[in-house]
């Protein structure tokens, strides 16, 4: 079994919240836990490459990732290709 490195699962969050996704859909398409997904969303949430969104109609909350956000994860694409055989 290969564990991720922390720059894959970056890359998986940014890429689950392109379109808007809530806590847990990231949690599940990202296969992680409670616990590391909010740690990983208050980083993420810090640095500025998500945003937390509040629907005022039905007051869901979803994370939907900044042009920072697109801007790394172009990047991490681009040397995955680059070191992939």
């Amino acid at each position: 079994m290969v564990r991720r490195g922390q720059m894959e699962i970056i890359a998986e969050i940014l890429t689950e919240a392109l379109n808007e996704a809530s806590k847990t859909r990231i949690m599940y398409r990202a296969n992680m836990n409670f616990l590391t997904i909010n740690r990983c969303l208050s980083e993420l949430l810090e640095k500025g490459l998500i945003v937390k969104e509040n629907d005022p109609g039905s007051g869901a909350v979803h994370y939907r990732t900044t042009e920072k956000g697109k801007d790394l994860l172009e990047v991490l694409k681009k040397a995955q290709e680059l070191v992939s055989i």
